[in-house]
């Protein structure tokens, strides 16, 4: 089934400045692209090879019906989460005790995707091990890797990129035919954005080609040179550069290694900095993969004014040494790893790493329990896109809780405020890893925050299905909880105990354990406990059929959230809700589900999506609206794959589905009811919520267009496409070549103003149900 959750066409990220060059590269690399189904760039850091592969990505997407997805290595550190990285990128979120590499594998095996795998060589085994596997699994996919060294696996292709061309000082041309070389090509532009008006002429030629040649033509090094000319003239950058070269190489003009010549031009640039933004780079690469400026007053510069900190900054930015990024209003800094890596050497040469990474946990530490706090409330949102971001840094401070000696303790205070963050973004498999090694780390002493953190690690196991782990979990923490003698402990213990009960299939131990601590959460202060609570009775009620139970639980739960604006649960109140009264009240429902819709889009919760869509299909199909529940079903059906599991997680309500399933075949027919699921699996995440609450699909309008726009050949095409097929699958069909069947399609897209396959699935499904209505 299609992706659920982005655009049909990948993700690979939009150029903020022009691509320089590299026609050679480019063409070889489509060439390879084209015979092997594996490629890796390999060259040294700086040398571009993520611009290349980025390059020959965007230039291939047509060729790929199912997108081409950049999936990011270069903070990750934890071999085993390689997958999980891999399904972030495509936009699947693991809900299930299935292994991520197995429904990777499952997801990919029908799709005709291409893969930028970049910056694998910190974690080469582990990358190699999965991209064997998922091309041994899926025919159609293509993967391109970037790498300091190849994956090494066979039918790879690898292609070394060089330095960008440069000529010698020694030749004397004209501006006009110093154009013929890249790098003089990329310092002029990236010249002129730094100093407006900035043009290659006679008076300033023979700098920039020995600047060029100085810096070997590595890109990152050109970049950083063009950057100086807010502050220096190019004489000035010019002595520098062959001054500080001829003293590192002592003056020797033998060709210099190319990881000495980057570290050569970032300590020249190091040196350009004032004291003050010297240190502010040492202290800044504490940070992994960028940080807030809270974050950087807090840990970096505390003896720096707000006001001061913010003009420091800015410096580095216009000296290429930080770069600024804003998404959604938000904006971070960051250090590329390379110039991280080198702040780092000179933060353990100032003797100041020991201290600021105890800061920067402290921090974290500190940030990550306000926003467990505030979970619970207005801020929800924020909160969430916040930890989202700083995931990097929070690993780090959980690294270090599990490294230094007295510190585990820590660590399970930081994994249990983490937890239902974890769950509510479907990152079920990341939370168990850092809780099994925050716990491991700790050894076993029987503490509060040990039973806390089992009990985080039961609801994710639970969630996930994972019984036996659960229960391996449940009996640890019930002789903690013995031993402590501590109420609160007691009750989350017991909590944890229900949860697990709930997808074991043991419904009535749920509302029997629920029920026994009711009255203790509902006077505690932990709102969290309180609704997870009312939340299990509600969804146990609605098992067992105790509808009115299911009503006043989930009011209780609806009451308290939306007096504080919170989002998750109350969704998850009302899809409980409606799932208990779908079959007795199901013009009710209606309401219910599309709330539950609304909010759970609202902060991308992926499993509040597929919950809401798969009650409103069961709704709709009762209500006799077969064509809409059937895409209803095909939308929850590629949700339900996104998150990890085949339909919703209580055993008990599987029976729902197969009954819909039935009733919608044998009212629509097994090729409109194909039609129409197909059509569901392939809208987006916004665009089933849309569907689900407005019964509006993307270009609706589009449907009123006569078919006889298009020829016999075409309309048949297009019934193909409507039933999710690939240009290969539709091409061994109807016995032509993909190449035929890639014109068809293109021809259909034209005719039609179209610019998806999921609009002439669309009208393809409109023009079956207006000839339905015409019969009748």
């Amino acid at each position: 089934m299609a992706h659920a959750v982005r655009g049909k066409l990948g993700n690979l990220p939009q150029d903020l400045t022009s691509f320089v060059g590299r026609r050679r590269e480019v063409t070889e690399a489509r060439r390879l692209l084209a015979g092997s189904r594996l490629v890796t760039l390999t060259g040294i850091a700086g040398v571009g090879k993520t611009r290349l592969a980025l390059r020959v990505a965007t230039d291939a997407q047509r060729a790929f019906d199912d997108g081409v997805w950049l999936v990011e290595f270069g903070e990750r550190r934890e071999p085993q989460l390689v997958p999980e990285r891999v399904a972030a990128a495509l936009g699947l979120r693991e809900q299930s005790a299935v292994p991520t590499m197995q429904f990777l594998t499952d997801y990919m095996s029908t799709r005709n995707t291409l893969l930028i795998l970049d910056n694998c060589e910190h974690l080469i085994d582990a990358i190699a091990k999965l991209a064997e596997t998922l091309l041994r699994a899926s025919p159609e996919l293509r993967i391109l890797a970037t790498s300091r060294e190849p994956l090494a696996i066979g039918g790879e292709a690898v292609l070394r990129v060089p330095p960008l061309t440069f000529p010698s000082p020694e030749e004397s041309m004209k501006p006009r035919a110093l154009a013929q070389y890249e790098a003089v090509n990329l310092f002029t532009e990236r010249a002129a954005a730094a100093v407006p008006g900035f043009e290659l002429n006679e008076s300033n030629r023979e700098q920039v080609v020995a600047i060029c040649s100085e810096l070997d033509g590595l890109p990152l090094s050109i970049e950083l040179a063009a950057a100086r000319l807010r502050a220096m003239s190019i004489d000035q950058i010019l002595e520098l550069l062959t001054d500080r070269f001829r003293l590192l190489t002592g003056g020797s003009r033998a060709a210099p290694d190319r990881q000495q010549t980057l570290r050569m031009s970032i300590d020249w640039s190091h040196d350009l900095c004032t004291p003050t933004e010297q240190q502010m780079w040492r202290r800044l690469s504490i940070f992994s993969h960028g940080f807030e400026l809270d974050a950087a007053e807090a840990i970096a510069a505390p003896d720096l004014t707000p006001t001061y900190l913010l003009d420091v900054v800015a410096a580095l930015v216009d000296k290429s040494i930080l770069i600024r990024e804003e998404h959604d209003g938000v904006v971070r800094y960051r250090l590329l790893k390379t110039l991280r890596d080198y702040g780092r050497q000179r933060l353990h040469e100032a003797g100041e790493y020991a201290n600021l990474r105890r800061q920067h946990r402290d921090w974290y530490q500190e940030l990550v329990w306000r926003a467990d706090h505030e979970w619970i409330g207005p801020n929800q949102t924020v909160w969430i896109g916040r930890i989202d971001r700083e995931r990097p840094n929070l690993h780090d401070a959980l690294e270090y809780c599990m490294t230094e000696p007295g510190e585990a303790e820590d660590g399970l205070r930081i994994a249990y405020s983490m937890y239902r963050f974890w769950s509510s973004r479907g990152l079920l498999n990341e939370g168990r890893l850092w809780l099994g090694r925050t716990l491991a780390a700790q050894g076993g002493e029987p503490t509060p925050d040990r039973a806390k953190a089992l009990f985080a690690g039961i609801s994710l196991a639970a969630n996930q299905g994972d019984v036996q782990a659960g229960e391996e979990l449940v009996a640890e923490a019930y002789k903690i909880a013995a031993r402590l003698e501590d109420p609160e402990i007691d009750v989350v213990v017991a909590l944890g105990d229900s949860i697990l009960a709930l997808f074991a299939g043991d419904t009535q131990k749920t509302m029997r354990l629920c029920n026994e601590i009711l009255d203790t959460v509902r006077a505690g202060p932990d709102r969290s406990l309180h609704i997870q609570t009312l939340l299990a009775l509600t969804m146990g009620a609605a098992v067992l059929g105790e509808r009115r139970e299911a009503v006043e639980y989930s009011d209780e739960v609806t009451a308290i959230t939306t007096a504080c604006g919170e989002s998750i649960y109350r969704s998850y109140a009302l899809s409980f809700r409606g799932l208990a009264l779908w079959r007795s009240e199901p013009d009710d429902t209606l309401p219910l589900f599309k709330q539950a819709l609304q909010l759970s889009e609202g902060v991308d919760d992926l499993l509040g999506v597929a919950i809401g869509t798969e009650g409103l299909a069961w709704t709709t199909t009762l209500r006799h609206e077969y064509w809409r529940a059937a895409v209803l079903l095909g939308a929850a059906e590629s949700l339900w794959l996104a998150v990890g599991y085949e339909s919703m997680g209580i055993k008990k309500l599987h029976s729902n589905r197969g009954e819909s399933r039935t009733q919608l075949l044998r009212a629509l027919g097994p090729r409109t009811f194909d039609s129409a699921v197909n059509l569901g699996a392939g809208l987006t995440l916004s665009e089933i919520v849309t569907f689900a609450i407005e019964d509006r699909l993307p270009e609706e309008s589009s449907a009123e267009r006569s078919s006889t726009d298009l020829t016999p050949r075409e309309q048949e095409v297009a019934e193909l496409v409507a039933r999710g097929m690939t240009n290969k699958a539709i091409a061994d069909q109807l016995v032509i070549s993909q190449r035929t069947a890639q014109g068809h399609v293109e021809h259909i897209l034209a005719k039609l103003a179209f610019n998806s396959r999921t609009q002439i699935a669309a009208w393809v499904i409109e023009q079956g149900k207006d000839a339905q209505n015409d019969a009748v």
